[in-house]
Formats: structure tokens, C-alpha cells, sequence
């Protein structure tokens, strides 16, 4: 498998389908074509999402099933709790540092005015003004619990289905022996939604060709140029978070930044190509496990980051809020700024709840901090999806990064299989046929440092 030709890899088909989407969506001949695209990107979300929930469920319960220790399961969940509020802290600190250094707001009045005259761009943020009532941190946290076990699998909340996950898992444990043919059913169960994984995977350069081609036709060259500073520097800033705090945490961990990305590849791709980090979860959960750490841990912790370990949206969020308040020229202080992050490190957590969640927490935060000018959020519609790309890899990035450090915090790493996945003596073959990974054998889950 290490000599499989390029072409008949992942990775390729998936880059290629980025390039003609590019190239397709500038070309003025065929931006119309174009920009009727987005079926293609919508299908392709939608049958990922279609197979989360039933793997979350089958990896949380087996792995709760057969470990048998359910202060373990406290202590995963604790552990990864207090690394997401930690990571979510330095996040929203870069953000803010940053925005204030280089300033990227400042001497866009008349763009800003002009943006907050559009009628129909005002309109729009009206809409997504009056969805902030959703990121009440009380409905957040009672909405964990679903209102029955079937709405939580058919809206695929990911959080009602781990809530659900646990309890089940934790039932099948209680039982022992008596349950152990309905663990090994979901056992086997799960190794038949990793097969339908595999054939979706399929499908992965299609979406993201219609993602990449709908958005470069839709948003056009002017949006790009006139908010250029913002989009480098929110990109900037997601890099220096990646390869200076992970590469810390890394380190600290006893494992390369570097490699680890190298091994991720696909998966990074698969998300910059469609701006979802979800695109790419069941892929994720696999690796983790193939990396070395336990079923259990990946189960609980990788799912969790997805609504509370949002780095990139974090980022992006204390930024766009220091930039309308500099475009707009409406003064922030420094306890307004320290405040802001107060709001964001606690409203951030509902953003992937909620369709549009990113956009949602942004007014929910301007509506508590200062007074900017709601309208002024017109100046990101334009390019809030060219930013996507960036919150969603780090968003990925951070979340499996996550996942090996609580893993090895709970002695629960295979050290020496990590190493050697990394250095590629394992990964090659599963890099190249997503089958042959989802469906590998678990590993042992038990920390060799041999």
C-alpha cells in the first residue's frame, strides 16, 4: 500500500476537487454554473452527518461497555473539560492580541457606511440578530438531555446522542456478562457504519468541488479585497495558534506537531475543502484509535470538542468583534475587552449548536459589549465563509490534538504505537484506504512506554 500511486489516493481527488472549484467559480463564463453548485457540497454534509451519531453511540458504548470503570468516565470527562476551558482561554487572548496589534478595522469607515446603508446586507444580519435568544447558556445546558432517545439520533445533536451514549454504555457495564451479546452486536454494528464511511468517502472531492466552486462565485473579488487584512490576519492568527500553542502542548505530550498534521492530511483537506470540521469526525475518531488511544477516550473526548473545544471560532470571534469596533471607530476599552472575552468564553460553547452558530454568537456579543452597531456586521457577510476554512481546520486540529493528551493524562496512549503511526510504519496503508483504517482492530488502550 506504502507504493500506491497518488492519483488513486484520497488526498489527491480531494485537492483536485478544490482546484476546478476554484478555478471554475473565478472564470466569468462559468460562475453561473458555478454558484448552482452548492446540492453537490449540501449532499455530501448531509450523508457525513447522516452516519455521526450511530458512530459516536457504537464507540462510546463499546468502549464504556468493556472498560468497566465508570470513574474513569468521570475522570475523561474532567480532564477534557479543564483542557477545553484552557485552550479556549489562550484563543481568545491570541485573538485579542492580535486584532489590537495590527489593527485591521482601522480606516474603513466608508466601507463600513456604505455596507450599513445596503438594505438587503441589513436585513440579513436582522435575521441572524434575532436567533441570539438560542445561546442562553441555561438552554444550552438543558438541551444536552434530548426529549427522547429517537430526536436526539434524528436532529443528530452530537451532544444529546454522547448524553445518551454514556447512560446506555454505563447500563451495558452494570449488566457484565449478561450484556455481553448486545456489546458485541454493536461491536460488529459499528464496523458496518465505518464500511458506509468508506463508500461516502467517495463522494468527498464532489462536495468539496461544489463548496469551493458555490462560494469563490457567490462572494466575488471585492469582498476579498476590501476585508483582505482581516482574512490574513484571522488566518495568521489560527497558524500562530497552531504552531506555537499545539506545538507546546505537543511537545509537552511527547509526540510532533508536525507529524501528527502529516498523518491528518486527508482529514484537514476533506474539511478546507467543504468548511466543516464534521466532514471529517468519523475519519478523526478512527485515527485517534489507530493512533494508540483507547476507544473510550476517543469516544468522549473528540465528540466534546466539537461543541466545547472550538479554538478557531474562538479566534475568529474576539477578532471580528475588536475589527467591527475599529471599522465603526466606536471605542473599546480594556475591561470591555477583557469582558468580551468573559461573554465568549461562555457563549462560544453553543456555537456549533446552531445553524449559522458562529454568526449568532457574534451578534449574541456585540448585543453585550459596548455599542457597536449591530448593522456593522454587514461587512462580514461577504467573506465570513472564506474565514470558515480557517476556524474549522483549527477547530479539527485542536480537537485531535485534545483527544491524544487526555488520552495519555489518563494512561490510556499507547505510546510506542503512536510513535510509530506517526513516523508512518502504520499510517501509509490507512492514509490511502479509509476501509482498511475504520475497520482496523481496536488498540489495547493501555499506555506502553516500552
Amino acid at each position: 500500500m506504502a507504493g500506491k500511486k497518488i492519483y488513486k489516493t484520497l488526498y489527491f481527488w480531494v485537492l483536485f476537487g478544490i482546484a476546478m472549484g476554484i478555478l471554475i467559480g473565478f472564470i466569468p463564463q462559468t460562475k453561473h454554473f458555478a454558484s448552482g453548485l452548492e446540492p453537490l457540497a449540501k449532499t455530501f454534509i448531509k450523508m457525513v452527518k447522516m452516519v455521526i451519531a450511530p458512530i459516536i453511540f457504537c464507540t462510546v458504548v463499546t468502549g464504556i461497555a468493556k472498560m468497566g470503570d465508570m470513574g474513569k468516565v468521570g475522570r475523561v470527562g474532567l480532564k477534557a473539560m479543564l483542557y477545553f476551558w484552557t485552550m479556549t482561554l489562550f484563543a481568545l487572548a491570541i485573538g485579542m492580541v492580535v486584532v489590537n496589534f495590527t489593527k485591521p478595522g482601522v480606516g474603513m469607515d466608508e466601507y463600513a457606511a456604505k455596507m450599513q446603508a445596503d438594505a438587503a446586507q441589513v436585513k440579513k444580519v436582522e435575521a441572524y440578530a434575532g436567533e441570539t435568544k438560542k445561546l442562553s447558556t441555561v438552554e444550552f445546558l438543558t438541551n444536552i438531555v434530548p426529549d427522547s432517545v429517537v430526536g436526539a439520533f434524528s436532529k443528530g445533536d452530537i451532544l444529546q446522542v454522547l448524553f445518551f451514549s454514556i447512560l446506555f454504555g454505563t447500563g451495558l457495564s452494570a449488566l457484565g456478562d449478561k450484556a455481553r451479546h448486545v456489546t458485541q452486536f454493536i461491536d460488529e454494528f459499528a464496523k458496518g457504519i465505518f464500511k458506509v464511511v468508506h463508500y461516502i468517502m467517495y463522494f468527498a472531492p464532489f462536495g468539496a468541488f461544489g463548496a469551493m466552486a458555490v462560494v469563490v462565485s457567490t462572494q466575488g473579488a471585492d469582498a476579498l479585497l476590501a476585508l483582505g487584512r482581516l482574512m490574513i490576519d484571522v488566518y495568521s492568527t489560527c497558524l500562530l495558534f497552531i504552531f506555537v500553542v499545539l506545538w507546546i502542548v505537543c511537545k509537552l505530550a511527547g509526540f510532533s506537531l508536525w507529524k501528527y498534521l502529516k498523518y491528518i492530511s486527508e482529514e484537514i483537506l476533506l474539511v478546507l475543502g467543504t468548511s466543516s470540521s464534521e466532514a471529517a469526525l468519523p475519519r478523526m475518531m478512527a485515527k485517534m484509535e489507530n493512533a494508540g488511544a483507547d476507544q473510550s477516550v476517543v469516544g468522549l473526548t473528540l465528540p466534546m470538542g466539537y461543541s466545547f473545544n472550538l479554538d478557531g471560532t474562538c479566534i475568529y470571534l474576539t477578532m471580528a468583534v475588536v475589527f467591527l469596533a475599529q471599522a465603526t471607530n466606536t471605542p473599546l476599552t480594556l475591561a470591555d475587552q477583557l469582558y468580551m472575552m468573559f461573554v465568549l468564553l461562555l457563549t462560544s460553547k453553543g456555537a456549533a449548536a446552531v445553524t449559522g452558530g458562529g454568526f449568532i454568537t457574534l451578534a449574541a456579543t456585540m448585543g453585550s459589549v459596548g455599542n457597536i452597531p449591530m448593522a456593522s456586521l454587514t461587512l462580514l457577510l461577504g467573506v465570513d465563509r472564506f474565514m470558515s476554512e480557517a476556524r474549522a481546520i483549527t477547530n479539527l486540529i485542536g480537537n485531535g490534538v485534545a483527544t491524544l493528551v487526555v488520552a495519555k493524562w489518563e494512561g490510556a496512549l499507547n505510546e510506542k504505537k503512536l510513535q510509530t503511526v506517526l513516523a508512518g510504519s502504520l499510517s501509509n496503508g490507512y492514509a490511502d484506504d479509509p476501509e482498511d483504517m475504520l475497520i482496523a482492530e481496536q488498540p489495547s488502550g493501555k499506555n506502553d512506554k516500552a
